[in-house]
Order: structure tokens, then sequence, then C-alpha cells
């Protein structure tokens, strides 16, 4: 079982039992749906990714169970399916596999087996995929050394089917002969670090350490640890992480002593169903795993027990979380460019998108999921996903389009924001390479206030000095178009696209009526930095209490010194 460590083999799942590692290796051939439920229960299989593709042999062990000439009992495999989803309640995975592969119950055994062998293969794939672009972040943010890396409980091939994902990514940065040292926590009370993780590690011929988990903090406060790599068993909606007990006290010292803390997970551990942390349902385990070990009671008898077998992790003490997909999560602490990087690559521009849609969004400017923004790629653009909350976005949802017709590319993950065509007029008529849209609150005002339903309008703002950070011709003043705000966007885009080549020299700003205003620069810093002076000269306009008037198609509105 080199390979992977979860084989099918004529009608059962063969796997090494858990338990008796390392000292024990034994081999558990699992025919039944019990005997698969029992295996996940016991921690005879664990690891959210490997209980997850073990939930979905049993599946197939069911569909096969309950069919009698060629004819599936769906209600009787459909029943077995809850059971074995309901295994253990915290990792996400697992209820994921089994709705994925119950979804082909009707088609028989065969197609749910098929289902399941893809998900097997695709799990080996996934995790090399996340353990390498974790290892290329590590190394971006700890620079290019040998680095001294903390783990915590077991994420390698024992976890998932086969690589690893935060062990992964301790191989991934071994091949690189970038590990100076593992430091393994023991991590109680079943010592999985202790027992797989330390045999995986000498496995692989990685140096490691062995500590106990209270000994780990004060390993980071004497300057022993450069960035700490665990896995997680549910990620939710807001970037908090479930794990392994143990991991938010970790979360906690590392973020004390400014140490990356990066978690490692496939997507499917990613649960957008379920918004934070305080959402999850930790499972408690039995006490007999807290007041003795190994059968040899270490507590007096009848000595009550406080055993989660995970905690929660909140979000600000995460520095990125990072899936196949890259880096889907990131708190601030990720620099915008790689040390000695030359220019941006695809994932650090959807990167830059998703922190700055998540600042803009904590200010109040892009509510829920209004708002959207870019960056040009060449003769593509890179957007903001529709539908999506702003304060949630992650890399995996922006939206490569097409800047001469806005048509999202083949592939995409998600569909692009309504707004496409505002942001490929711009860059179709001027050399912006990112654009913003928001809906700030002063400047939305001031364009519903002045802007007419039918036609363009113009707002002249004077004598404020803050007119010189909107890149502007005339640092004293700023003619601010007004468009009406079409149902259909696209006429939006329209009117814009002919504005701006129309008049080539007008400032990178624009606002539509009763829906936000746009800005553009030649990256997102200066757009966004635009936004900013307008919204608070817009705010100013209206705080200063001068005089105006509505304005109207025709004639501008001028605000200014009176």
């Amino acid at each position: 079982m080199e390979d992977s460590s979860l084989i099918w083999d004529d009608g059962a799942l063969v796997t090494l039992d858990q338990r008796g590692l390392p000292h024990e290796v034994r081999e558990l051939r699992l025919g039944t749906v019990d005997q698969i439920i029992d295996a996940i229960r016991t921690l005879a299989i664990r690891g959210a990714p490997a209980i997850g593709i073990a939930g979905a042999f049993g599946v197939v062990i069911a569909t096969r169970a309950h069919t009698a000439g060629g004819v599936v009992d769906e209600a009787a495999v459909q029943a077995e399916a809850d059971r074995i989803a309901s295994a253990r309640p915290t990792a996400v995975n697992l209820a994921w596999a089994v709705r994925r592969v119950r979804a082909h119950v009707a088609r028989g055994a065969d197609a749910v087996l098929a289902e399941t062998l893809d998900m097997l293969a695709e799990d080996g794939r996934v995790n090399r995929a996340a353990a390498t672009h974790a290892a290329d972040l590590a190394q971006r943010l700890c620079g290019e050394r040998p680095l001294r890396v903390l783990t915590h409980c077991n994420t390698g091939r024992l976890a998932t089917s086969a690589f690893g994902t935060a062990i992964g990514a301790l191989r991934v940065l071994a091949d690189r002969g970038a590990i100076e040292n593992v430091l393994v926590d023991e991590t109680r009370p079943l010592l999985q670090g202790a027992r797989l993780t330390a045999w995986e590690l000498a496995e692989a011929g990685i140096p490691h350490r062995l500590t106990i988990d209270s000994a780990a903090a004060w390993a980071m406060a004497t300057g022993q640890v450069d960035c700490v790599l665990v896995g997680a068993d549910r990620i939710t909606a807001d970037g908090a992480v479930a794990n392994k007990i143990g991991t938010y006290a970790l979360a906690l010292a590392a973020h004390r002593h400014g140490i990356p803390f990066l978690v490692v997970a496939p997507e499917s551990t990613r649960d957008p169903g379920t918004a934070t942390g305080a959402d999850i349902v930790v499972e408690e385990r039995a006490a007999a795993e807290v007041t003795g070990f190994g059968g040899v009671a270490t507590a007096p008898a009848g000595t009550e027990a406080f055993n989660p077998a995970f905690d929660v992790t909140p979000p600000d003490l995460v520095t990125a979380v990072i899936t196949e997909n890259g880096v889907v999560y990131e708190n601030g602490g990720i620099p915008e460019r790689a040390p000695g990087a030359e220019g941006s690559g695809a994932q650090e521009d959807a990167s830059d998108l998703a922190r700055m849609a998540r600042e803009l969004y904590a200010r109040g400017w892009m509510p829920g999921t209004a708002g959207n923004i870019s960056v040009r790629t060449g003769d593509e653009a890179l957007i903001t996903g529709s539908g999506l909350s702003k304060g949630q976005l992650a890399v995996a949802d922006m939206v490569r389009v097409r800047i001469a017709d806005s048509a999202p590319l083949p592939g995409q993950l998600r569909k692009p924001s309504a707004e496409t065509t505002i942001h490929t007029a711009v860059y179709r008529t001027t050399d912006a390479d990112a654009v913003v849209h928001v809906h700030s609150p002063f400047a939305t005002t001031l364009a519903t206030l002045h802007g007419s339903p039918d036609a363009r309008t113009t707002l002249r703002i004077t004598d404020l000095e803050l007119i010189k950070g909107l890149g502007g011709a005339d640092p004293t003043a700023v003619d601010l178009p007004v468009f009406p705000n079409w149902r259909d966007v696209p006429r939006i885009g329209a009117d814009i696209e002919r504005f701006l080549r129309e008049n080539p020299d007008a400032p990178p700003i624009l606002c539509i009526a009763g829906h936000g205003i746009t800005t553009w620069g030649e990256d997102l810093s200066r757009a966004r930095d635009r936004a900013e002076c307008l919204e608070a000269l817009c705010e100013l306009v209206s705080r200063t209490g001068r005089r105006h008037a509505f304005a109207t198609p025709t004639p501008s509105l001028e605000i200014g010194s009176t």
C-alpha cells in the first residue's frame, strides 16, 4: 500500500488499521456497511479526505447489497448512505463524498463504483496540487532557505488517499531541499502526531523531532519555528477552520509570535453552507481516550473528562487557506508580490482581487453581493464572480472574460459579474489595467440626487484639494459624468464606451445614477485610491451644506466656492 491508503479489491475496501501504527502494521478488509462505519468511528480510518472516500466505498457496498435481479432498492441504499454520512459529524468531506456518489445509485453499483474510483484518483491529484501551492507560499513568506516547520496531527497519505495535504507540502519542500527540520507535536489524546506523522516522515526520510503538545508554543517563542502547516476537517464560508483539537492553541501562539499559520486542504473541505465557526458541531469522544492509554488507566477511576475531537480556529488567526486552486483565503499577512518576483501571475491577480474585495466589503462599499473589481491581463480581464458575498471572496471566485466581447472563457467555475460590460468598456477605450466599481454611500447618494433616468448628466466639483487625487487634467475642477441606470446593463456599458471614445481626456471616474461609482487606473491600488478620493469629495460636498440644484441632461451642475 505504498501509493494509496485505500484500495478497492473484489467487493471490499482494503486499508491499513491506523489504530495499530506504528508498531503493528495490519490490513483491514471491509466488506459491509457496518464495517465501514465502525472503521470510521473508531479511527481505524481517519483524516477528512480519507473518511470521505471510505464513506463513498461504503455506498458502493450498500448498492451491491441492495440490488437483486438488476434492480436497486434505492430507498434502502439511501438509508445506508445516511448512516454512513453521519458517522462523524465534524468532517465535511464525509457528507460531501457520500452526497456525490449517492447521486449515481439509481444507475447501479457499477456507476457508484466508477464515481468513487474517479474520486480516489482525483484525491491524489488534488492533494499534490494543494501541497505544491502551500510549499510555494511557505517559501514566499519565509524565504528561499531550509525551513523549520511545525505540524499537528496527521495529514499525510494515511489521512487522505495519497500524498497528503500539509504533510504533502512538507514532502514538496523536502524535495526542494527546503526543510531543515519538522517539529511534530504528539497530538493528544490519541497521538496521531507521534504514531502516524512521525512514521510517515521517517518513511519519507524527512528530518523531524517529536514534542509534547504543550511545548509547541515555547518552541515558537524561542525562535525554533518558521512556519506552521496544518490540515482541516471543515472550513466555513468566513475562513474559520475546524481541525484536530489543539489547532486553535497553535494558531494563537503563531499569531502572537508573527509566524505564518497555513491551512492546507482540498476544496471538498470548504463548506460554504456553514457561515461561521460558531455553526460547526464539534464531536466529543469517549472519556476513556483521556483517562487512559493503551488499555492502561492514567487517571483515578470515575474521573470525568472533557474530550472534544476538534476545535475551531477563527479566520483572523489563519494566515492563509490553500487548496488545489491555490490561496483561497488570506488574512492580510501575504505580500502582494513574492520577494524579487517580476510582475504578477494569474494566482497573484486573483489573490489581490479577493483581498481588495474583502477590504471594500469591510468599508461598506461592497455590501452583500454588490460591486465588482477587475484587472486586465492582456486581451482578457479577471473579474469578481456574480452573486457572491464580497466579504467572503476567494481566489476560486474570479472569472476570466474576453475584453473584446465581455464573454467568459470556457471552463470558468463562476458566472462573471453582471457589470462586466462596464469594465470591458473601460478597457477597450483606455489604457487602464484595473477597474473598481463600488457603492460608496456619499458618491452614490450625490449621483442619485443629480442623475437623470434617461440621459447622461454632468456634475462639476471645484475648489477642493482632493480633486488632485482623481487623475484628471485640471487639478482644480472635475466634470463627473453621471450615467442613467438602465435595466439592461450592457446598455450602460455602451453609453460609457461611447462617452470615453468621444472624451479621451475625461478623468478616470464616473457615476451611475442610483447605482454606484466606477474608477480605474494602472493598477488596483490606484483605482481604489481614486474611488477613495471621489467618495471623500462627495462627503465634503454633502457635509459643507453648499447650495446646489438638481442637474439636468443639458447643463452641468457646478459645486464649488460661492
